[in-house]
């Protein structure tokens, strides 16, 4: 039986170029397995197949423009062959790699990934020179480039002293061992980077004394009939939600030019996970709709998808500030790296009893730290003492919510 193949949800990208055909007529290929590369003028992406087949017709060539539910290849499925279409949700932004422009000559003739096409122009390597290909189906990897390098002498010193000798021979001092960065890691890599690199960071530091928030939500769990156990973070997002509104730049994102400030009028708050994968934010939709159960509730789910790496686009995409929380691990202090294109980030350390002075004596109460970073081109000083000192204050006593 024959099946078409067309290109599933890549979200909001249309008309993408096809730089790279992964795949020729007559090779047996499996579901998730890449078929192409195309690439818009910010990321490239690999399009992977949603069925199991020989291919037989191909329908697109290098250079061609395409979008949701064009036709990538018609496949031949075998006999026995348990057709599974994966929801079109589930190509998933962590396969995005910054990228540079390519030639259509070097999509043609060359087999490698953007990330390998871009770290052998940044080193000056010609990638048709690299004959050792240790890649699935001799593509070249970024170790291809490596060894290309330290054993090819004609490099220019130049590249390599602009790059600040990027990796060196280090087996030369002792025994070594290459460990592979996971898809995801290395993708959020080269975003915090571009991050860090381009935003002007301030961190502002605090303390919310959550003694009494942490009894109300023990004892909440210990009378509640349902499944579901408040956790510290649910009541932070909701405190967290209620100051966005009074500081409503926090909740804002700049536009391409930087010259003017978008004010996003929803609520969704991102919240880190860490997974065997790599960090990942899923994010809670419409927070500001939701109770602190239902909130609860939600960041489980969520982190139960991520550790087990199902979550999908409409998972991931739109958060519009977010939280990074260390409480389960420990720590006093960090200084979080924004969500870009999000202007602030708050990081939430470790709940620590500490003795407080009430004016006549020390007093035992639990302080949680609070690392609020944030964008210098939107976010002056003031305004983000404001914004942690009302966290603080509404953490001290979550009532006031309601007032």
């Amino acid at each position: 039986m024959k099946k078409i193949i067309k290109v599933p949800n890549i979200g909001d990208l249309s008309e993408v170029e096809v730089i790279e055909l992964m795949v020729k007529i007559g090779d047996t290929i499996k579901i998730d397995q890449s078929l192409l590369v195309v690439e818009s003028e910010k990321v490239s992406m690999e399009i992977p197949s949603s069925h199991n087949g020989v291919v037989r017709e191909i329908k697109v060539k290098v250079g061609d423009k395409i979008s949701k539910d064009s036709q990538i290849l018609i496949l031949e499925e075998k006999e026995n062959t348990i057709n599974i279409q994966s929801p079109p949700e589930e190509l998933n932004n962590f396969s995005k790699i910054n990228s540079l422009p390519l030639s259509l000559e070097d999509s043609i003739n060359i087999h490698a990934s953007p990330s390998v096409r871009k770290f052998a122009r940044e080193m000056g390597v010609d990638l048709k020179k690299i004959t050792l290909r240790t890649g699935p189906k001799n593509r070249i990897l970024k170790e291809d480039v490596k060894n290309y390098i330290l054993k090819n002498k004609k490099i220019s010193s130049e590249n390599m002293k602009k790059k600040e000798c990027l990796f060196s021979d280090f087996s030369k001092f002792g025994n070594i061992e290459f460990q592979p960065l996971s898809h995801i890691t290395k993708i959020s890599g080269q975003n915090l980077y571009r991050t860090w690199t381009t935003i002007p960071h301030v961190t502002q530091f605090d303390e919310a004394d959550v003694t009494e928030l942490e009894k109300f939500r023990k004892n909440s769990n210990n009378i509640s009939e349902s499944d579901t156990k408040l956790t510290i973070l649910s009541f932070i997002i909701k405190s967290v939600v209620y100051i966005l509104k009074k500081y409503p730049k926090f909740n804002s994102s700049l536009d391409s030019s930087g010259e003017n400030l978008i004010l996003k009028k929803y609520y969704h708050i991102g919240f880190a996970v860490d997974t065997k994968y790599g960090l990942m934010v899923p994010v809670i939709k419409n927070a500001d709709q939701k109770t602190i159960t239902q909130i609860s509730q939600e960041i489980i789910n969520l982190s139960k998808k991520a550790r087990k790496n199902m979550l999908n686009l409409s998972n991931i995409q739109g958060s519009t500030f977010t939280i990074s929380s260390l409480g389960g691990i420990g720590g006093t202090a960090f200084t979080p790296i924004i969500n870009s294109p999000e202007v602030a980030i708050l990081g939430v350390s470790k709940i620590v009893l500490k003795p407080v002075w009430d004016n006549t004596k020390f007093i035992p109460r639990m302080m949680l730290p609070l690392s609020l970073s944030y964008d210098h081109r939107v976010i002056d000083g003031a305004m983000s003492a404001n914004f942690s000192k009302s966290l603080s204050n509404i953490l001290s006593d979550i009532r006031k919510i309601i007032l």
